[in-house]
């Protein structure tokens, strides 16, 4: 007779039958989802990388519109310096005469018989004095005045007197352009 014995192991489990396709199937969606989460991780990572990549270049492109803007201002003062150092007077002096005969057409009008005082400059005598023979057919008094610089001019008519100072022009418009590139060179 045989022994039996009562037995304290747990109780096996059941054996379930999985079909082969199952078992393929999980293993490839399990395969599938893990590559989609790592290309999804790997897409993050790239857009992270070309956000800081973009970052970097717009600041780069700033500094090198900023270096650019500056040396294009560095080259182009001394340009501008010297067109206002050595045409502006020349055309001031060339345009004083047109600038008399424009401001001297009205105060003309206002009293047609009595007659205007110009003083100018001895070297600006001669073109302002040829122009109003051309121009105007009231009488005029031009004077030579020492001290009046070259492209300035007094008009006087009665009790009225207007001052014309193309040099105070030229002059402003030199220290606003040096101004200008002297902060530009600051910054």
């Amino acid at each position: 007779m045989a022994l039996k014995l009562e037995d304290f192991a747990a109780p096996a489990p059941p054996v379930v039958e999985v079909e082969p396709e199952d078992v393929h199937l999980a293993v490839y969606e399990q395969g599938y989802s893990a590559g989609w989460e790592d290309a999804a991780r790997a897409q993050s990572q790239d857009q992270t990388l070309m956000r800081a990549d973009l970052a970097r270049s717009l600041q780069a492109l700033g500094f090198t519109y900023h270096e650019a803007r500056a040396h294009m201002l560095a080259a182009f003062g001394p340009l501008v310096q010297g067109i206002v150092s050595q045409l502006l007077p020349e055309l001031a002096r060339e345009t004083l005469a047109p600038i008399i005969l424009e401001a001297l057409m009205p105060l003309a009008e206002e009293s047609a018989d009595a007659p205007v005082t110009l003083m100018v400059n001895p070297a600006d005598r001669e073109a302002v004095a040829s122009l109003l023979e051309q121009a105007t057919g009231f009488p005029t008094v031009i004077l030579e005045e020492p001290a009046l610089a070259l492209g300035q001019a007094m008009i006087r008519l009665g009790d009225q007197e207007l001052r014309v100072d193309l040099t105070g022009a030229v002059t402003q418009i030199s220290k606003a352009l040096r101004g200008f590139f002297g902060l530009q060179e600051q910054e």
